[in-house]
């Protein structure tokens, strides 16, 4: 990384190690709590049917098409999400998605059958649509490829900690609150839901949508920052605001889309089902026990994200790194699932699987981002996440209709499979010819 660099206007320099912990300071932190809330929300539900699922009727099976079906909108509406925000902007419609969602999770806390909770889950699925490709899109705004990774995991890091602070939080409510004749389930929908609202409205007054645009850049540092990303791609693609819907159609990101689609298999059978096998693990765990015994792993996740993405971005070549992480997940799923009978190894195996799972996202979600050309960037991160988003629909239905009503852990072989599988198809995946090792083209 440079240390000074002429800017585009004379006679002036930036320092680059300078601008980027500005937009570290800047960038990252509100990238990180729209994520964070995001992935609580979408989560909460796992929690909330240790309850639920006694006041509404709701079996094992029809949990996990609960827990799926928030993916068919979801995955419908990535692509044209991200189109719409290249068109207006990152703070108008980052602020609408945030909006929108936490009123919804909210009212989710109110429905009386397992109609109305289709219907609530399908209405959230429509309203996160284009998050996380919109954050990923908005990070390569802000970041040169080799900090990219760091970037990327820096927001994605979120993840865990939404899914530590919701699984001790929705423990705690769901043993604590039970004010205004609502139960606890229906309050961990309520709390989890309004905080990003109010982010929303702060995003909508304050988010920079460009570098050009933040006023806590001088002139220098965002044309010197701009200039930077830019000459990343080719001088005929560099029309920012131009989409290109050749990503969909391009094999080289379909192929990655279809790795990233088994991944999610077994990120979103932990995400949904870890509550679950925790139980499992030790029934005689209340929920405050289960959300704090269940924040464990992710704890683990998120110091490796952060440790794996730094490592990412020094060595390059993405690709071995994404392997490792999957290998991890793999072994960690099939530890719980021999060990099923013993708590403490069982809950070693959990946290081998968050490891693998969340230290895989900056590695991956950079290795995306350096196969696309500028005008690709919207579309194709929007593609890869859409059919990633399949697997978040397969993993819970799958994994609901194949568990026994006392054993969730056994159905855990389907992702542990479909991560395998990926593991393998990565191999085929091979650096482009006259390009830096991290860009990459399948055979």
């Amino acid at each position: 990384m440079s240390t000074s660099t002429p800017s585009a206007r004379p006679g002036a320099s930036v320092s680059g190690p300078a601008v980027l912990r500005k937009v570290q300071r800047y960038v990252l932190p509100a990238a990180f709590l729209l994520y964070m809330f995001n992935y609580m929300d979408r989560a909460a539900i796992g929690y909330a049917q240790l309850q639920m699922s006694s006041d509404l009727g709701i079996s094992l099976a029809t949990y996990g098409t609960v827990a799926a079906i928030f993916f068919v909108a979801y995955t419908v509406l990535e692509v044209p999400s991200n189109i719409v925000m290249k068109k207006v902007g990152a703070r108008l419609w980052l602020a609408r998605i945030a909006i929108t969602w936490g009123i919804i999770t909210m009212l989710t806390g109110f429905v009386q059958n397992t109609t109305q909770l289709y219907i609530a889950r399908i209405a959230l699925g429509v309203a996160e649509a284009g998050l996380f490709p919109g954050l990923l899109l908005y990070m390569t705004y802000w970041f040169r490829t080799q900090d990219r990774s760091r970037g990327i995991a820096g927001f994605s890091l979120a993840q865990p900690v939404a899914l530590l602070i919701g699984s001790v939080s929705a423990g705690y409510i769901l043993d604590h609150a039970d004010w205004f004749g609502l139960n606890g389930w229906q309050w961990v929908f309520i709390l989890q839901g309004a905080p990003p609202v109010i982010l929303g409205v702060w995003v909508l007054f304050y988010l920079a949508d460009r570098p050009s645009k933040a006023r806590w850049l001088s002139q220098d540092e965002s044309d010197w920052l701009e200039g930077e990303i830019s000459k990343e791609y080719d001088v005929a693609d560099d029309e920012h605001m131009e989409i290109s819907l050749d990503a969909v159609k391009n094999p080289k990101i379909l192929y990655l889309a279809f790795i990233n689609l088994l991944y999610a298999v077994g990120l979103y059978g932990m995400t949904f089902f870890l509550p679950q096998i925790v139980a499992q693990l030790n029934p005689g765990y209340s929920s405050t026990n289960i959300g704090l015994v269940g924040a464990i792993p992710y704890v683990c996740g998120a110091i490796a994200m952060l440790l794996v993405a730094r490592y990412s971005d020094l060595l390059g070549n993405r690709k071995p790194i994404v392997m490792c992480t999957l290998a991890v997940a793999v072994v960690g799923l099939v530890v719980t699932m021999v060990f099923k009978e013993t708590p403490a190894l069982g809950m070693i195996g959990l946290c081998l699987l968050a490891i693998g799972v969340f230290s895989y996202l900056g590695p991956f979600w950079a290795l995306a981002s350096e196969a696309l050309t500028r005008s690709q960037t919207a579309v194709g991160l929007a593609t890869i996440n859409a059919i990633a988003a399949a697997g978040g629909f397969f993993g819970p239905f799958v994994i609901g209709k194949t568990a026994a009503a006392d054993d969730v852990i056994f159905s855990m072989i389907f992702p542990a499979i479909c991560m395998f599988v990926a593991i393998i198809l990565l191999a085929f995946v091979k650096p482009a010819k006259g390009t830096p090792a991290a860009v990459t083209e399948t055979v």
